[in-house]
């Protein structure tokens, strides 16, 4: 009885020892993901800032950042997110070959009166991240238009 009771324990390890072997071999097929830059810097931004100065309030204004890809392989841009929904980033979605440029166009609504500072994140390489920035100032438009300047009224009427 002992016997078959060894039997059944040394099928039970060579069965484990084998499934753990076939799932070794199966991760070694694995291939490993393309490799950043040296400096980890895959992508740079030809600006990390963006100042859009005064605008008036309500008046939707985008600037468009460009990116490089640094690496020594093809790597895609896995999202772009804004910190607000008053900022909306638009991007594409293709592959960047080595060297190559892609474009971020990044909008923002205008609709709050006073300073902003929005943080612009893009996901990258297997969740790696970079941001940049835009900012500026919403100053408020006028209620009304301008009054009536009746001098031009009366010089119009002179001809």
């Amino acid at each position: 009885m002992s016997r078959l009771i060894v039997r059944k324990r040394m099928k039970k390890l060579y069965f484990f020892l084998i499934a753990i072997s076939s799932f070794s071999l199966v991760m070694a097929q694995k291939l490993p993901s393309p490799v950043p830059a040296a400096n980890d810097e895959a992508i740079v931004f030809k600006e990390a800032e963006f100042n859009f100065g005064r605008i008036p309030q309500g008046k939707p204004v985008t600037h468009v950042f460009e990116v490089v890809n640094k690496s020594n392989a093809p790597l895609a841009l896995e999202n772009v997110q804004a910190s607000c929904g008053c900022t909306t980033p638009e991007w594409n979605k293709e592959m960047i070959p080595p060297g190559g440029t892609t474009k971020i166009t990044v909008g923002y609504n205008s609709a709050a009166e006073g300073a902003f500072e929005k943080t612009i994140s893009v996901f990258y390489h297997n969740g790696k991240m970079k941001t940049f920035t835009i900012k500026g100032s919403v100053w408020k438009t006028p209620e009304q238009s301008a009054p009536v300047n009746n001098s031009i009224t009366i010089l119009k009427n002179l001809n």
